[in-house]
């Protein structure tokens, strides 16, 4: 199965798709050099097959591309930094433990 991710920036989404279906999203607000995380939803359909970390991955592997500080109120992207410390960094030090995210 093929994956991709785009980002939607006209639906401010990044998109994952599997085999051409749009398989889930994670929604984003941008202001200036920050990206805000709100929502990330993965249809039922695609469940158990770790597509919403390749999203997580994908999105935020495109935040660090641009220079973008990341707010991650979405709880999944939030869990995901949480296993995955080495992307803590695009958090700024001051809202880290806003997130209870530990300090890089």
């Amino acid at each position: 199965m093929e994956q991709s991710v785009v980002d939607n920036a006209e639906m401010s989404r990044f998109e994952i798709h599997d085999d051409g279906d749009l398989a889930g999203f994670a929604e984003y607000h941008r202001s200036g050099d920050e990206i805000a995380f709100i929502h990330t939803e993965i249809d039922p359909r695609f469940g158990g097959r770790g597509l919403g970390g390749t999203l997580a991955r994908a999105a935020l592997d495109a935040a660090r591309e641009q220079k973008l500080s990341v707010l991650p109120y979405c709880p999944f992207i939030r869990g995901w930094i949480t296993k995955h410390p080495e992307y803590t960094d695009l958090v700024p030090a001051s809202h880290r433990a806003r997130f209870g995210l530990a300090a890089a």
